[in-house]
């Protein structure tokens, strides 16, 4: 497919609604709760947000020149810029977020589940059992089939009448759910202590636990922003060349973040007025806890509905732009067309999301395995090329923007400040990989 007929965003806020959905999504929702709370709450909440408006904006800026400027997906990407020896960044984002789909659509089929089971009031007698009965095994792996074949069709009917159709209705949606229920949890008894375990950071707590909270805050911040999994490459190589892609940016980013912290203020006051403590319930603490919740309130099966319901539109929002890295990949590379390359990519994240669907402990694995070594590795490598060695890098975010100054500063802040922090992120990762990595595996069953 050359440039000239290469799939286009239709409009400015098709774009944006598509980048922020397939930022917020389970990231945002799922993941972000039970990482706040493994890292201390507020504390943890205090590095993200300085990571996020520190690198998460110049960040997103040097993926949006590589897609932007090539106008192909993020393998082919460097090859069409004169840079072929630099493939292995964009290989190492596919992979990622290739293996990031394959236990995403694993927790969006339990979503789905849970949202029809709300309806009904399946788990409200045993929250904790219910949990485990689904969450590994045939339902499991059904409901995984179930949620890659709707991704699947979505993806599959192109990027104006598919996804960006579909992100203009459930982007919104999704925010005025989240309001409901964030009101909802003001009038919880436990709303005073959630909202100061979740915005009162304790004197010293980040000096002190700085070591894990960094890599963790920067992974959370790569996964929520789909930052070093080939997603805004792709989604910018549909862009307009006349648009900023610094207004673009800051727009995704600030609607992202209001999202993340929605995401705490609707979650904390639940936890803390069932008395389960953040983090303890890991990857189904948002299952367990909200849902045994949910039980014991008036009401409780609407309610169920409208709060998992609001999950599963974040977490489509997320995976139809996952699924279209790869299938972006299939159609540039060897011209296929969109349905048979979405097909195939749904096919085979669904076969490899069938461990996950039968172990938790290898959803464990594979969230690791991306969050601390694939997605740093990846916006390090990244950040490298656009800021040392991309001699273009600088007009294309220059297109747009009325300050001179700016693209200058932005470039100079990639090459010096973003790239030794990510770097010293990628260390400490690497170091707590080495570490919990050997405890992950053995916990696999499967094995």
């Amino acid at each position: 497919m050359s440039s000239t007929d290469r799939e286009q965003w239709a409009t400015r806020i098709g774009f944006i609604l598509a980048a922020v959905g397939s930022a917020v999504g389970l990231g945002n929702i799922w993941r972000f709760p039970f990482q706040v709370g493994q890292e201390g709450g507020a504390a943890f909440l205090v590095v993200y947000l300085a990571f996020i408006l520190l690198i998460g904006l110049p960040a997103i800026l040097v993926e949006f020149v590589i897609g932007r400027r090539s106008e192909r997906n993020p393998i082919d990407a460097f090859d069409r810029l004169g840079y072929r020896a630099w493939t292995a960044a964009g290989v190492l984002g596919v992979m990622g977020g290739f293996i990031i789909m394959s236990f995403y659509s694993v927790v969006a089929g339990w979503v789905t589940r849970y949202t029809l089971a709300s309806a009904t009031g399946a788990y409200f007698a045993e929250p904790a059992e219910y949990f485990v009965d689904i969450a590994a095994g045939t339902d499991a792996l059904l409901f995984h089939l179930l949620f890659m074949g709707i991704t699947a069709i979505i993806v599959g009917l192109g990027i104006q009448r598919g996804i960006e159709m579909a992100v203009k209705a459930l982007v919104p949606a999704l925010v005025a759910l989240m309001i409901v229920l964030i009101v909802y949890g003001f009038t919880l008894d436990g709303a005073v202590q959630g909202y100061a375990y979740y915005l009162s950071p304790e004197p010293g707590a980040v000096a002190a636990n700085w070591t894990s909270i960094l890599p963790a805050a920067a992974g959370q911040a790569f996964f929520t922003l789909s930052l070093g999994m080939g997603i805004m490459i792709t989604y910018a190589s549909y862009i307009d060349d006349d648009r900023s892609l610094v207004g673009d940016g800051a727009w995704i980013v600030g609607l992202d973040t209001a999202i993340a912290i929605m995401a705490g203020l609707m979650i904390f006051p639940v936890l803390f007025t069932i008395g389960v403590e953040p983090g303890a319930g890991g990857a189904g603490e948002l299952f367990i806890g909200v849902g045994g919740a949910i039980a014991g309130l008036p009401g409780s099966r609407i309610i169920g509905v409208l709060f998992f319901g609001t999950v599963l539109v974040a977490a489509l929002s997320s995976a139809i732009s996952l699924t279209e890295v790869t299938v972006s990949f299939l159609i540039d590379r060897f011209g296929l067309d969109r349905p048979v390359a979405t097909g195939i990519v749904a096919g085979g994240i669904f076969v490899l999301g069938i461990p996950t669907a039968l172990d938790l402990a290898v959803l464990e694995l594979y969230d690791q395995v991306t969050a601390e070594l694939f997605l740093p590795l990846t916006v390090f490598l990244l950040v490298l090329f656009v800021g040392w060695f991309y001699d273009e890098a600088l007009d294309e975010v220059s297109k747009g923007v009325s300050a001179d100054w700016l693209p200058g500063a932005w470039l100079w802040h990639v090459r010096t400040i973003i790239l030794v922090v990510i770097g010293i992120t990628l260390v400490l990762s690497v170091q707590g990989l080495i570490e919990t990595l050997p405890e992950t595996i053995e916990a696999i069953d499967l094995l």
